[in-house]
């Protein structure tokens, strides 16, 4: 069980990130942030392939029925998440004009999403997220990072920061020009 639990976990991490990012990208109209919440919509889609496919097998083997439809009942409900968070993003995706109210709504929010790349050799590639003391020096928190194609989520303050990475911050609007002074630190 321990394998489908971790899918699971990473499962709900994915589909709460893809509800910022899909918010994100539709309040600031951001095409690149709109197309990450399809990627990871196709790794949500993955993941929940593979509870299914775990979970069948383990009922041959224990024929522990509830259980089983526990986990996949939890998988099939964080992947309507994913759905709705990609139908959000889609808004941007296919250009259609939001609603006035739901701008106004969103606009009315004093907090940013933002999506930055740290460039290798910079001030932050190889630096200890706690000991760069970035959410306080800067105002924006990272929420994730995009390593290649792995994902690290809710990274603490030992994660490492490295060249190439994505990193994914929350913070009030007006931080976006310290944060960016800060990756383009040498």
């Amino acid at each position: 069980m321990k394998e489908t639990e971790e899918r699971l976990l990473e499962m709900k991490n994915t589909s709460e990130l893809m509800l910022d990012l899909a918010y994100s990208a539709l309040l600031y109209n951001h095409r690149d942030i709109a197309e990450e919440v399809m990627e990871l919509e196709e790794r949500i889609n993955d993941l929940h392939d593979e509870i299914q496919r775990i979970s069948l097998n383990r009922y041959r083997k224990t024929g522990d029925f509830d259980k089983i439809l526990i986990f996949m009942t939890v998988a099939d409900s964080v992947e309507r998440i994913a759905d709705a968070a990609l139908d959000i993003a889609d808004v941007v995706l296919r250009d259609i004009e939001v609603h006035p109210v739901l701008k106004q709504s969103l606009e009315d929010s004093d907090t940013i999403l933002l999506k930055k790349q740290v460039e290798p050799r910079s001030f932050l590639d190889g630096k200890i997220l706690g000991k760069v003391k970035l959410a306080s020096e800067t105002g924006q928190w990272v929420i994730a990072i995009k390593r290649g194609n792995a994902w690290i989520y809710g990274p603490d303050e030992i994660t490492e920061i490295r060249g190439g990475d994505i990193l994914f911050t929350r913070g009030p609007v007006d931080s976006e020009d310290t944060l960016d002074a800060w990756i383009s630190r040498k």
